[in-house]
C-alpha cells in the first residue's frame, strides 16, 4: 500500500498473467480518490493520420514533425495510421504539419483505447487494401488490353501510319483514365512534397508516368496535325507504358498492404481477446452494459456463465472454472474463487462471478501487451537509419541523373526520343519504395512472432541489439535457478552438543528468527523446519542488519542467524556458534540446455551472483559453466561494474531489484517475467518465467529478423544499382518504361515476399517446438 502526499491511499496490485506460451507482467492501481490524467505535459499526444500511401510517407511525416522545435520525439506508425509525439507542440500545430504533408489528421485521446485501436488498425489496413486494389485493378485492367492492341493492331508498336486509325485514340483515352484513377494518389503526394519544396518517392513515379504520357501525346498530336509527319509517324507511343507504370506499382502497394495486414495480425489477435462491452454493477446494485474502455478501476463487473472477462481484476463473489486457453494455451479450465485474480480475455465456465477491477478498461493486460507489441513492430531500428539517409538524397540524385540523361541524349547524341524514353525509365526504375519497406516489414514479423512465444520486445532497437549480441551475463537466483532456495545441509558444531541442541531444535529456533525476514535464506530455513513438522515459534526483540543477518529472542534464548564466509549462514545461540547451514537453489530444468544453445549460437556465457563462491561453483558446474565464467559474492554495484566493463554487444539477464542497475546499463537488458517490477521496467526484453530458454529464443528470433533486414536492404539496393545505369544508357530499349515498372514492382514484391517467408518459417518453427 502506498500513501500519497494528500493522505489518500493507493493499493498496488501486481501479478503475472500467461499470454500465449509465455507470461506477461501487468501492474495496476486502484485508488480511493479520483485521479486525473490531465495536466501532464510530458504525456504523449496521439493523432490519427489517413492518406499515407507507403512507409516512405510515414518516414517523411516523421521527419517533418521532428523538425518542429516544440517536438521532442515523434513516431509515425504506417500500419495503424497513428502518430505519437511528445513535447510542448499544440495539437493545432501538429495537425498543420500533417495537412502540409498532404494527409488528413485528427487528434486522438491520449490513452490506449482498445476498441479504437482495433477498429483503427482494421480500418487503416482495409482502406489501404481497397484503395490500392482499386487502383491496381483499373491500371492493370486497362493496361492489358492497351498493350495487346498496341502490339497487334497498332502496327507492331509504332505510330498510326502502320496501324488502325482508332488504336491511338483508344490508347490515349485508356491511359488517361488510368492516370486519373490510379495516378491520383501519386500526384497528390508528389504535389504535397513539391509545395514544401521537397520530393518523395511518388515524385519519381509521377514524373515518370507523366513524361511517358506527355511525350506520347506530343507524338500523337504531331502525327495528326502535320501535313507531312515525317519522322514523327515512325515514333512509338508510350500510352500503354504510362498506364503500366501506375498499374504495376499500385499492384506492389496492394501486395504491401495485404502483407502489412498479415504482419500486424499479432496485435489484432491480442486485441480480439478482450470483449468490447462489460456489465457494470452500480452503487445501487443495478447492472448496465458499458463499453470496456469506459470501465474504471474499482468498478464491479458481472461475469455471466459463458461470458468473457472484459477487464483485469479479482473475484469478490462467486466461484467458477475459467477457461484460460485463449490466454495461456492450456486447454484445462482452472478453478477460481473469491480473492483470485482474473485477466481480460479468459472465459467463465458455469459459475456466476462478480469481480472488482484493478485497472481501467484501457490499461488491461491485453491492451498493454498489444500496445507494446505494436510499438515494437512500428518502431525504428538503428539499421533503418541507413535506408533513411539514402532515401533523403536518393530522389534529388535520381532527378539529376534523369535530367542529365535527357540532355546528353538530346544535345550530344541528337536523339531526343531515346532521351525521353531513357529518362522515363530512370525515373520509374529508381523509385526507392523497397527501401522504406525493408526494415519495417521484417521488424513487424519478428516482434509479432516474439509476442506469440511470450517474449516482449519493447522496441525495434532492442530487437536489433538482440541480434548483434556477443555475450550474455546471467544472474543466478531466479534466473538460472528456480528462485526457491532449500536447506541442503546442517553442520552441527561442538557448542551445539554442549547446549544440548539437535539439528531439529536449531532449525526450529532459527525459523523463529527468520519468520519475520523476507530473505530467501530465511524462507528456506522456515520451510525446512516446517518440513520436519515444527512451525516457527514466536520471536521477540527482532533485529535485522542488512548484509549481516537477523537476531531475536526465541523460547528465552538469544538466537542469531548471520552470514558466513564458507556456507550460507551460521546459527548462534546465546552467543555461541552452534551450526552452519548450507542453502542451495535448484537449477531450472532448461538452464543447462539454454547455456549450451547460446554457445552454439556463438555467444560467450557467464554468471553473476551474490551467493558464496562454493554455492555458485556448485550450481555453475551443474549447468555447464566453467569456473572462470562465474563471478560470486557480487553486489548490485559490482554487477554494474562487471556489465560496464564487459564491452559492447553484451546482454544482462536478471529478475531482481538488485539486477535493475545492471539491466539498465547493459546494451540489452533481459528480464525474467515474474521478477521484480524494477527489473522488468529496466529491461529491453522480457522473457517468460520458468523458461530460461526464452533468452535463446529471443536471440534466435532477433538474428533471423536482422538477417532478413539485411537481405531486404540488399534487394532494395540491388535493383537500383544495376538498373539505373542500364536505363540511363538506353540499354533497356524502347520498352524500357515497361521493364522499369516491372522491375520496380519486383523490388517491392521481393522485400515483401522475403518478410512473408520469414513469418512462415518462424511460425512453422514455433509449431514444431510446441508439438
Amino acid at each position: 500500500m502506498d500513501v500519497r502526499t494528500d493522505g489518500t491511499r493507493a493499493y498496488r496490485w501486481r501479478s503475472w498473467f500467461p499470454i500465449g506460451h509465455g507470461w506477461i507482467y501487468h501492474w495496476g492501481m486502484k485508488s480511493t480518490s479520483h485521479e486525473s490524467a490531465a495536466g501532464d505535459s510530458s504525456a504523449p499526444a496521439r493523432f490519427g493520420v489517413s492518406g499515407m500511401h507507403c512507409a516512405g510517407c510515414a518516414s517523411g511525416l516523421q521527419e517533418a514533425l521532428l523538425a518542429l522545435p516544440e517536438i521532442d520525439t515523434a513516431h509515425v506508425d504506417f500500419t495503424s495510421g497513428i502518430t505519437t509525439v511528445t513535447g510542448g507542440a499544440p495539437a493545432v500545430r501538429v495537425l498543420e504539419v500533417i495537412a502540409g504533408r498532404g494527409f488528413t489528421g485528427e487528434a486522438l485521446s491520449p490513452g490506449f483505447d482498445l476498441r479504437e485501436a482495433r477498429s483503427r488498425l482494421e480500418q487503416t489496413q482495409q482502406e489501404a487494401s481497397r484503395r490500392w486494389g482499386r487502383r491496381a485493378l483499373v491500371g492493370l485492367g486497362l493496361w492489358v488490353p492497351l498493350e495487346v492492341v498496341h502490339w497487334t493492331l497498332g502496327g507492331h508498336g509504332h505510330g498510326h501510319a502502320h496501324g488502325a486509325d482508332w488504336v491511338p485514340w483508344f490508347m490515349l483515352i485508356g491511359s488517361a483514365i488510368v492516370i486519373a484513377v490510379a495516378g491520383g494518389g501519386f500526384y497528390a503526394s508528389a504535389w504535397g512534397a513539391l509545395k514544401r519544396g521537397g520530393t518523395n518517392m511518388d515524385t519519381l513515379i509521377s514524373i515518370g508516368a507523366t513524361t511517358a504520357f506527355v511525350w506520347s501525346l506530343v507524338v500523337f498530336v504531331m502525327q495528326r496535325t502535320l501535313a507531312d509527319p515525317g519522322a514523327w509517324a515512325e515514333r512509338p507511343l508510350y500510352f500503354a507504358e504510362s498506364a503500366a507504370v501506375l498499374g504495376i506499382i499500385s499492384l506492389g502497394h496492394w501486395l504491401e498492404a495485404k502483407a502489412t495486414a498479415r504482419a500486424g495480425a499479432a496485435v489484432r489477435e491480442l486485441l480480439e481477446l478482450q470483449p468490447d462491452e462489460a456489465e457494470r454493477i452500480d452503487s445501487g446494485g443495478e447492472v448496465g452494459t458499458v463499453p470496456s474502455g469506459e470501465v474504471q478501476r474499482g468498478d464491479r463487473l458481472l461475469i455471466r456463465p459463458g461470458g468473457r472477462v472484459p477487464v483485469d481484476g479479482f473475484i469478490v463473489d462467486g466461484r467458477s472454472d475459467l477457461d484460460e486457453s485463449l490466454v495461456t494455451g492450456e486447454p484445462i479450465p482452472v478453478a477460481r474463487g473469491e480473492g483470485d485474480p482474473v485477466v481480460a480475455g479468459t472465459v467463465n465456465g458455469g459459475g456466476r462471478l462478480i469481480i472488482e477491477t484493478t485497472v481501467d478498461g484501457m490499461h488491461t493486460t491485453v491492451a498493454r501487451v498489444a500496445e507494446l507489441v505494436r510499438n515494437a513492430q512500428s518502431s525504428q531500428a538503428p539499421i533503418q537509419r541507413l535506408a533513411d539517409r539514402v532515401s533523403a538524397i536518393f530522389v534529388p540524385s535520381v532527378l539529376t541523373i534523369a535530367a542529365a540523361t535527357l540532355l546528353l541524349w538530346g544535345l550530344l547524341a541528337g536523339d531526343w526520343q531515346t532521351g525521353v524514353v531513357s529518362t522515363v525509365t530512370v525515373l520509374i526504375i529508381s523509385c526507392p519504395c523497397a527501401l522504406g519497406l525493408a526494415t519495417p516489414m521484417a521488424v513487424m514479423v519478428g516482434a509479432g512472432e516474439a509476442s506469440r512465444r511470450g517474449i516482449l520486445v519493447k522496441s525495434a532497437a532492442s530487437l536489433e541489439a538482440s541480434g548483434r549480441l556477443r555475450r550474455v551475463v546471467f544472474d543466478k537466483t531466479g534466473t538460472l535457478t528456480r528462485g526457491q532456495p532449500r536447506v541442503s545441509s546442517v553442520e552441527l558444531l561442538p557448542e551445539a552438543e554442549t547446549l544440548g541442541l539437535e539439528e531439529r531444535d536449531l532449525l526450529r529456533l532459527a525459523a523463529g528468527v527468520e519468520a519475520a525476514s523476507e530473505h530467501p535464506i530465511g524462507r528456506a530455513i522456515v520451510q525446512a523446519s516446517l518440513d520436519r513438522g515444527d512451525p516457527a515459534p514466536v520471536a521477540e526483540d527482532f533485529v535485522s542488519k542488512p548484509g549481516e543477518g537477523v537476531k531475536a529472542v526465541v523460547e528465552g534464548r538469544r538466537v542469531e542467524v548471520v552470514r558466513d564466509e564458507r556456507v550460507s549462514c551460521r546459527i548462534l545461540v546465546d552467543g555461541r556458534d552452534v551450526a552452519r547451514v548450507a542453502v542451495d537453489d535448484d537449477p531450472r530444468a532448461d538452464a543447462k540446455a539454454t547455456i549450451q544453445r547460446l554457445r552454439d549460437l556463438g555467444l560467450e556465457v557467464s554468471m553473476l551472483t551474490g551467493d558464496r563462491e562454493d554455492a555458485a561453483m556448485r550450481i555453475g558446474a551443474s549447468i555447464g559453466l566453467k569456473p572462470e565464467e562465474i563471478v560470486a559474492d557480487a553486489t548490485p554495484a559490482s554487477k554494474l561494474d562487471v556489465i560496464k566493463n564487459a564491452g559492447s554487444h553484451t546482454a544482462m539477464v536478471g529478475d531482481g531489484i538488485n539486477d535493475a542497475a545492471a539491466l539498465a546499463a547493459a546494451e540489452l537488458g533481459i528480464a525474467m517475467a515474474g521478477g521484480a517490477g524494477a527489473a522488468i521496467e529496466s529491461a529491453d526484453v522480457v522473457v517468460p518465467p520458468d523458461r530460461t530458454e526464452g533468452v535463446a529464443d529471443a536471440v534466435h528470433l532477433a538474428r533471423r529478423t536482422l538477417t532478413t533486414i539485411r537481405q531486404n536492404l540488399f534487394l532494395a539496393f540491388l535493383y537500383n544499382t544495376l538498373a539505373i545505369p542500364a536505363a540511363a544508357f538506353g540499354l533497356l530499349g524502347a520498352s524500357g518504361p515497361l521493364i522499369a515498372a516491372g522491375a520496380m514492382a519486383c523490388s517491392d514484391v521481393s522485400v515483401i515476399g522475403n518478410a512473408i517467408r520469414l513469418r512462415r518459417s518462424l511460425a512453422k518453427e514455433r509449431r514444431r517446438q510446441t508439438a
